[in-house]
């Protein structure tokens, strides 16, 4: 071991001469490659010589390493919820999606059918749905066959069948398909179309039953009458108009005068048989010339049937200027009545010389019409209502003043008169 140490210490101390003079002549970059070449070759002849470090032994342990935190149950239940809740909240998330999913489609779906139910309510496609119903009889008439050539050359629909009124047109309009088949529906619209002989029988068998035993009349008429109110009496809602076919008798003034010389019957007989005919029967006259005339009688009829449906949709509709908010002076009337008090300052205001501070200060002192009734009943005299509201102080524009016993009269006198033609002022 000696001899080692001294040998290493020679080399070193070799080294290390040999380092001073070349730093003497070289300069300092040379001296740090010789040191650091001396210190590579020490070590390389140290790991040499050195004996190689023992090996551990079986039994020995190896080195501890820093031990992992163990979790408590609670602290683990906790991620499990959370876990839980974060899939049941992106469940819930994606159950929300697909429910607003299925509402923008069902939406859709039903601006779609309402588009398409608009759209078959319009006159030229509804006017395909409608069926003119013609009564065989009516083609043994001179100059029918007008009424048919003009219903094909429109391309409309129209059957030849019986009718439970003799001599007369209806109209049946086609419904949506169902499973039994395809439904329609009668139209309340009857044309009824009657010679001058028929109608004259009509008058006289309806004259004799306003002037004597009704029952008994009725038994004993004519083929037009009878079969007439049994289709009024099954369907009371059926609007018949009498169709006369006879150029002698468009007007009404020959008509009657031809009546009257026919008949033996002055004028107000018959315009008692025509009022009772329309007030209690629902039944008009209707003078026409020839069959061209009927014809176009019958194509009136079926144009304002098609337009029928649209029109009742617009009037169950609200009215296109009734937008909400306030339109034209008005106020809007919520659920819960607010804006009630408003709406009666505005009727108010509709009277002549009421201002907007007048009518506010009557509708603050009494808030609904009822209140003020009861107030108008409470007093004795008819002057001390007319004057109840004349004491009243109104500020306008900074400057105080009595509603006074004009206005007050005339606001009684709106809301307690009988008289529709009653003035105001």
């Amino acid at each position: 071991m000696s001899m080692l140490r001294r040998a290493t210490t020679w080399e070193i101390s070799a080294s290390e001469e040999s380092g001073t003079e070349t730093e003497e002549v070289g300069g300092g970059e040379n001296k740090c490659n010789r040191t650091e070449r001396i210190s590579t070759s020490t070590s390389s002849s140290s790991s040499t010589l050195l004996p190689p470090p023992p090996p551990p032994r079986p039994g020995a342990a190896a080195d501890p390493s820093p031990a992992k935190k163990r979790r408590s149950k609670e602290e683990i239940e906790a991620d499990r919820r959370g876990a839980e809740e974060r899939r049941e909240g992106r469940e819930r998330r994606r159950t929300a999606r697909a429910q607003e999913k299925e509402e923008r489609r069902e939406e859709q779906l039903r601006r779609r059918e309402a588009a398409e139910h608009l759209k078959t309510l319009r006159p030229e496609n509804c006017i395909k749905t409608l069926t003119v119903c013609i009564d065989p009889a009516l083609l043994q008439q001179h100059g029918s066959d007008l009424l048919l050539g003009s219903l094909a050359a429109c391309h409309w629909r129209f059957s030849i069948e019986s009718q439970q009124l003799p001599h007369s047109i209806s109209w049946t309009r086609d419904l949506a398909q169902e499973k039994d088949g395809a439904a329609f529906l009668e139209e309340e619209q009857v044309l009824l179309v009657l010679t001058m002989v028929d109608f004259m029988d009509l008058v006289f068998a309806v004259s004799k039953m306003l002037h004597g035993d009704r029952q008994e009349l009725e038994a004993e008429a004519g083929s037009v009458l009878c079969p007439l109110y049994e289709c009024l009496n099954r369907d009371a809602m059926k609007v018949v108009t009498l169709l006369v076919t006879d150029s002698e008798y468009r007007t009404n003034t020959h008509g009657d005068e031809t009546l009257q010389s026919n008949l033996g019957m002055n004028n107000l007989d018959i315009e008692e048989v025509l009022v009772y005919l329309q007030l209690y029967k629902n039944v008009s006259l209707v003078f026409v010339a020839d069959w061209q005339d009927v014809t176009d009688h019958v194509r009136s009829v079926t144009k304002a049937l098609s337009k029928r449906p649209l029109r009742l949709l617009a009037e169950r509709e609200e009215l296109p200027f009734c937008v909400d908010g306030s339109w034209a002076s008005g106020v809007r009337v919520e659920r819960d009545g607010s804006g009630l008090i408003q709406v009666w300052g505005k009727q108010m205001e509709q009277l002549n010389r009421v201002s907007p501070a007048v009518a506010s200060r009557v509708a603050a002192a009494y808030p609904s019409p009822q209140l003020l009734l009861q107030a108008y009943a409470s007093l004795d005299s008819e002057d001390e209502r007319k004057r109840l509201l004349a004491g009243l102080l109104v500020k306008s524009e900074g400057k105080e003043r009595r509603v006074g016993p004009e206005i007050s009269a005339r606001i009684y006198r709106c809301f307690t008169a009988q008289n529709p033609e009653l003035v105001l002022d």
